[in-house]
């Protein structure tokens, strides 16, 4: 009775002090909790603005949220007494633990957000890197989905994309083609080089700007090798190469001039006795 009537006088003072720590919890909470949704979209709306990923942007923003949701939490725990020093070697122990054990995942998922910001190679690319090449078809937070030209799917790790040389054959919109066309050492060099620019410039995939280079690359053991090297547009590389290869070939023969190909000749000396009966 006596414990009961002192904890009665004490009632309006405890109800005080815990009164003003729970409201102080609460206001904390709900300010902590508004300003990490606002961290939230604030991140997400600047990296859709610098043109960033969709699926990066949300994912840094709610890695954002995460932060600022995790500081209110152990600011809201401070007021009713909880140690938050031994909470946070507690945490950061078991983010520890979990980082190594993610370790490849954590550096795929660091990599994917490097290829999005700077932009080694975007969607509709053709690229080769780490070991592979084709066009890029998705760029996700831990991988880069590769189409071939044979319609093969790649799943490349970003870790691996980007701790090498990533080749863009696409990023600057057009591209050089390099042919060697092997004539024979009696064809007439000025009346081939004619015929070679002339093909050139009635193909339908080759530019004027840059314009093109034609000239002696070598000559070689067995034929005089010209330098065919005009430029076409990205997107018709491969229609350029085999159209400029069949018509090359079409008007050196018209022209009568022969492409030089491996041979053997068998000379046989003197008078092989035929075998017997």
């Amino acid at each position: 009775m006596e414990y009961l009537e002192q904890l009665l006088v004490q009632a309006p003072e405890l109800a005080t002090i815990y009164g003003t720590k729970i409201l102080m919890a609460l206001v904390i909470f709900i300010v902590g909790k508004y300003l990490a949704n606002v961290m939230k979209k604030i991140t997400s709306g600047l990296l859709i603005k610098r043109n960033i990923d969709k699926t990066v942007a949300s994912f840094i923003g709610n890695m954002a949220w995460s932060v600022v949701f995790a500081f209110t939490v152990i600011a809201t725990l401070s007021q009713f007494g909880v140690q938050t020093a031994s909470l946070v070697a507690v945490i950061g122990a078991a983010g520890l633990a979990v980082g190594l054990a993610l370790q490849g995942s954590l550096s795929n998922f660091a990599a994917g957000v490097l290829i999005v910001i700077f932009r080694p190679c975007r969607i509709g690319d053709y690229i080769e890197a780490a070991g592979v090449s084709g066009t890029v078809d998705e760029i996700t937070i831990f991988s880069t989905r590769l189409i071939t030209p044979d319609n093969k799917v790649i799943i490349a790790p970003n870790a691996a994309i980007m701790d090498g040389t990533i080749t863009n054959y696409s990023a600057l919109g057009k591209r050089r083609l390099d042919l060697v066309v092997g004539v024979s050492y009696d064809a007439d060099i000025k009346q081939t080089k004619a015929i070679l620019i002339e093909v050139i410039k009635n193909n339908e995939f080759t530019l004027e700007d840059p314009d093109y280079t034609v000239g002696i690359l070598e000559l070689a053991d067995s034929s005089v090798n010209f330098a065919v090297r005009p430029w076409v547009k990205t997107a018709d590389y491969w229609g350029a190469y085999f159209s400029m290869q069949e018509e090359l070939k079409l008007a050196l023969d018209a022209a009568g001039i022969a492409i030089p190909y491996p041979q053997l000749d068998l000379h046989v000396q003197g008078n092989p006795t035929p075998p017997a009966s």
